[in-house]
Order: C-alpha cells, then structure tokens, then sequence
C-alpha cells in the first residue's frame, strides 16, 4: 500500500508544495514571489498575502500532476519553522485546516533539517555520520549528521548569513535582488586575487560575515570617491574577490571540522549551496583530501517542499505526528 504524502513549504518567499509515495519525491511545484524585487528584499508581509494567493493553487498542481485526489492522502507535513512568522503561519494553516478536513495526521518539519535531508532525495545519498555545511540567506551552520534527526549544530553564524553578505554585497555593487546569483555570475569573469578582503576567524566553528561587508563598503566608498567608474570598470573582479573570501571563509571551518571529527563524507545544503563558486571549491577540496562530495540538484538547494517530504517521510515510519494545536516558531531549533 502506498504512503502518500503531501507537503508544504512557506517558510520566506518560495510557496512550495510537493508529494512523496512511498519515500519517492513525485513532484515538486514551486510558485515564486515576484513582488519583492523592486523592494530590494523580501518583505515579510508582502510574502504572507502572496503565500496565501499561491497555496491553494500550488497544492491543487501538485495533486492533479500526479492524478491523485486528497483522499489518496496518508498525511500532511508542513514547515513549522525557522523562518517568517507571517509566512509560516498561511502554510500551518492550510495544512492544519486540510488534514483536520481529511482526519489525516499532521507531520511538523524542522526547515534546516529538511535542507540537509535533501540529500536523501536522490542518489548517490550520504552514509551517517557525515558533515553538512547548510548556507542560506538567513542561516550559516556546520552540522554533524548523526542520523535522519540526530544532527548536532557544532557551528553557526553568530551576526549574518553568509547569502545574506552576498545579497547585501550585491546591494553596494548597484545590483538588483536578488543579488548573490548575480555576484556568482559577474565573479566567473573576474579575478579572485584582485582585490585582498580581509578573513574574519572566530572561535571553534563558528563563523562571521559581518566584516567583511563593513570591509566592502568602505572599500567601495573610498574607490569611487577617487574614481566614479570603479564598480562598473572593475564589477567582475570585485565580485570574484569578495567571492573567494566568502568562499574560503567557509572552507577553513570545514576543512577543521572534518579533520577533528575525522569525518570523510561532507555534504552542502541551502540556498548558498548553489554558488559556482562554493561548489567548485568544495570539489576541489574534496578530490585533494580524499572526501566524498555530496550536493543536492539546484532545486532541491533553495526553498523546496520536495525536502519538506523527504524529512515527512522519515518522520511518518517513525509514527511522529503532531496535533491540532501545533503553531509555527519563527526561530525553531533542531
């Protein structure tokens, strides 16, 4: 008999639903929020009323894709957190309202823990233990993954996100938001080496972003006061420079904490993940160190529901359901 399940996602500005049977991802449908461009930014309220705009209509896609009706259901899972409050509480909702409807149990997510899941979508999968590096616009985290949900945060942040120095990076440069794709896009025709940004290093494995972007605006500042030209005359190596640091800044942490926990398989997950650049540089830190590589398709990178399915999955074997009177928590731990 198949376990079907049927997932959400809204956690920021993805509304996303998707359907795992039997612990295949069936499809993933994403409606992308548009709005906030012109904004520089997600704004959060903004993301609520789209959110519920889109639900509905991305839920109904994702069962019709697959011919499957609400009665086929065998759960319903949903992101409870971290994230926007105002956007996680239009997908509780739904999800809420649709399995009380249905009498189907509900299934709560832990957003992070999904991003590392990820891996566990597709082949080839990670074997436990292993060390996930999660990078996001609002998360930097090193994890130890023990098992589906035995995941030990051994370092994070402790100011910014690393998506978050290169969409505000982005921001100084003139470019529109978002902004870290376009930084990864002009820095493939710049050089790396050309502008020298300083590396901030912080205890154990913790990290630190908000240097370099106070670093990057005086920089830029003192440049275009000698030389308005600067940003558009040398635009592809400032971002290959900032870049690099960024990147190497995340490398140092991993490359100690694979070494000290004398761990072989490492994996990257989140949004940031789909940086060329990051992946390259994991690539080839993995074929000099001897590690196995693990790195989800770019879908399955940004905010996704096929992750929020694969971790329902995990949770529905196990018997873990929640009641009616779960809510979101805009800053969920593990």
């Amino acid at each position: 008999m198949a376990i079907n399940i049927l997932a959400i996602e809204s956690s920021c500005d993805e509304t996303s639903a998707a359907l795992i049977s039997n612990g295949k991802v069936l499809n993933n449908i994403i409606a992308t929020q548009s709005v906030h461009e012109k904004y520089g930014g997600v704004v959060p309220e903004l993301a609520s009323r789209a959110h519920q705009q889109h639900l509905i209509p991305t839920v109904h896609a994702a069962l019709e894709e697959q011919g499957l009706r609400p009665k086929d259901l065998n759960a319903i899972a949903f992101t409870k957190g971290p994230g926007l409050l105002g956007s996680l509480l239009v997908g509780v909702s739904f999800a809420k309202a649709m399995a009380y409807a249905l009498d189907l149990p509900l299934i709560e997510v832990n957003h992070m823990q999904a991003h590392i899941l990820a891996h566990f979508i597709e082949e080839p999968r990670p074997a436990f233990p292993f060390l996930c590096l999660t990078v996001s616009g609002g998360h930097t985290q090193l994890v130890h993954v023990r098992g589906y949900f035995d995941m030990e945060i051994i370092g994070q942040t402790q100011d910014d996100a690393v998506g978050e120095a290169f969409d505000k990076t982005a921001k100084l440069l003139g470019l529109p938001y978002p902004g870290g794709p376009l930084i990864d896009r002009h820095a493939a025709a710049g050089n790396p080496h050309a502008y020298a940004f300083p590396i901030t290093e912080m205890p154990g494995y913790d990290f630190s972003f908000s240097g370099i972007k106070t670093a990057v605006l005086y920089f830029l500042r003192d440049q275009m006061q000698a030389d308005a030209t600067f940003i558009s005359r040398e635009l592809a190596n400032i971002c290959a420079s900032v870049q690099y640091t960024l990147v190497e800044m995340l490398l140092r942490k991993v490359r100690k904490a694979a070494r000290e926990l004398g761990l072989r398989q490492v994996a990257i997950a989140g949004g940031v993940s789909a940086n060329s650049g990051l992946r390259a540089a994991l690539e080839q830190e993995a074929e000099k160190r001897g590690w196995s590589l693990f790195i989800p398709k770019f879908e399955y990178c940004t905010d996704n529901a096929a992750m929020i399915a694969m971790a329902a999955h995990y949770k529905y074997l196990e018997g873990d359901f929640v009641g009616m009177d779960v809510v979101p928590e805009a800053r969920m731990k593990f």
